[in-house]
């Protein structure tokens, strides 16, 4: 019974927090993100500012969750589900493209990179992929728990940051539309370029598991 309350209890967070998201995206979209209150959000949702200060501590959060929709979460499921003989660098690489570059609402991209706080906010989330990844990662060397695997994932976190930044780097000269930042360059390249560094580390690794599963 008390599994079932805690189960019910997470949907409905999970809800929550999925309402949210869409109702501030819905309405930066609509009004801009400056013209944006988290009480709007929260009565968009249904709930209480307060509720709200309970999932997210500013309005480019909630605005740039509802884009990102839990990739993290995602990329480590697909590392963790992909065939063991992929090498790891691969299985790391085609995880995080699928979930970088998978296709959006073009007005998405243009409200993130109009904006200098969502464009931060959008940055930041690079670092979520790391909880997810180490435990996906330590799986697959065989040792769920292990600091090597954080490492890893720490760093996988900070390339994909490398790269988006480089991405959405304001140009130094001013631009004729404001704060309208244009991303530059492919991301799919920019992203293999900036975890390409990583894979000798990550082959290293992957043979040392190896060699101790035969031993």
């Amino acid at each position: 019974m008390t599994t079932r309350r805690t189960g019910l209890r997470e949907q409905k967070k999970q809800a929550t927090r999925v309402a949210l998201q869409e109702a501030a995206l819905r309405l930066a979209l609509e009004r801009g993100p400056d013209a944006v209150r988290v009480e709007d959000i929260a009565e968009a949702a249904g709930v209480s500012p307060r509720t709200y200060n309970n999932y997210f501590s500013s309005r480019e959060q909630a605005i740039v969750a509802a884009v990102t929709a839990e990739r993290e979460s995602r990329a480590a499921a697909a590392v963790a589900a992909g065939p063991a003989d992929v090498r790891l660098a691969d299985a790391l690489t085609a995880a995080v493209l699928e979930q970088h570059t998978a296709p959006r609402d073009p007005g998405e991209l243009l409200l993130i990179t109009g904006s200098p706080a969502l464009r931060a906010a959008y940055l930041d989330t690079a670092a979520a992929i790391e909880g997810p990844l180490a435990a996906a990662i330590g799986r697959r060397l065989g040792d769920a728990d292990t600091l090597t695997a954080r490492v890893l994932a720490a760093s996988v976190a900070a390339a994909v940051r490398t790269a988006l930044q480089r991405w959405i780097q304001p140009s130094a000269a001013p631009h004729p539309t404001g704060g309208l930042v244009v991303p530059s360059g492919s991301l799919p390249d920019l992203l293999r370029s900036a975890l390409a560094a990583l894979a000798p580390a990550l082959d290293a690794v992957e043979e040392q598991a190896r060699r101790r599963a035969h031993e």
